[in-house]
């Protein structure tokens, strides 16, 4: 295979789960029409990103929103990157979490948010994850029969370390499920999206909620897809809808050949530490 055709989701949340879901399913049946390998749900799909609505949403893992990402799965014959939803482990700890299902609903690798949104922004956005999250501790890569894949959530993707570490490690494309808001989207989302692609010479899909203007934290929408190249493929505005795009694995192979970044680094002056084999999660 050389292309890895790809449907990213942006769906309206609400502060109701169950209609979450149901928009979700409603988005996915549609977009599975098309016949995708890979659907993207949003950040925080199934409630509101709000610090003190993630304790009262959070489920464990297998809890009903697993559960329904794992039929939704199977149902559209799809791998699902679930968005993220507030996860509730044993301990009790909330994470910011994007789990991933094959084909047959089956799970297949998580991610949870490793770099937690503490920003106070003057005039602008103030926010603070840590109140109510834990950070995750793994970096998040996986295997299909289309390629290796990555995964990281929202603000993970202002680390350029975090999607270097993905890309060295195999990945052709990574996902991310996020929500910028008015403040730093407009300022950021295209530009960090079309920077980590070229820097790391890989496809980069972001995947976010449509704005709600009734919510306390409005995203910015403009769920994007962009190729090594830096080229945007597609990007939506901010209301709900799909967003249909191709990988095209021959000009990855094309890009890397003609221009081989990641060869020509200058490992005997700088590197990345490599990470334990504890710290993958996929």
């Amino acid at each position: 295979m050389t292309n890895i055709r790809a449907a990213l989701l942006q769906t309206l949340v609400s502060d109701s789960k169950e209609k979450n879901l149901e928009t979700a399913r409603r988005a996915a049946l549609q977009a599975a029409e098309a016949s995708p390998d890979v659907l993207c749900l949003p950040e925080m799909f199934c409630c509101p990103y709000e610090t003190e609505s993630f304790p009262r949403y959070a489920e464990e893992a297998e809890g009903p929103v697993w559960q329904f990402c794992s039929r939704l799965a199977a149902e559209c014959g799809v791998w699902l990157i679930a968005g993220t939803m507030p996860e509730r482990d044993e301990a009790g700890r909330i994470f910011n979490t994007s789990f991933v299902f094959d084909r047959k609903g089956r799970q297949a690798a998580r991610c949870r948010k490793a770099h937690l949104f503490d920003v106070d922004i003057q005039g602008g956005q103030s926010f603070r994850e840590s109140d109510t999250l834990s950070p995750g501790d793994a970096l998040t890569v996986f295997d299909t029969e289309f390629g290796r894949l990555g995964l990281c959530v929202c603000y993970d993707l202002r680390f350029p370390e975090w999607i270097r570490l993905m890309a060295l490690e195999g990945a052709q494309a990574v996902f991310v499920p996020a929500s910028f808001n008015p403040t730093s989207g407009p300022a950021h989302w295209e530009l960090l999206f079309r920077a980590r692609a070229v820097d790391n010479q890989i496809f980069l899909a972001g995947a976010a909620p449509a704005e709600n203007p009734a919510a306390s934290y409005r995203s910015w929408g403009h769920t994007i897809a962009v190729d090594p190249w830096g080229t945007v493929l597609g990007q939506l505005d901010r209301e709900p809808g799909i967003l249909p795009v191709s990988f095209d694995l021959s000009l990855l192979s094309k890009i890397r050949r003609e221009l081989p970044l990641l060869k020509q680094r200058r490992k005997d002056l700088y590197s990345l530490l490599p990470l334990p084999e504890t710290f993958y999660d996929g």
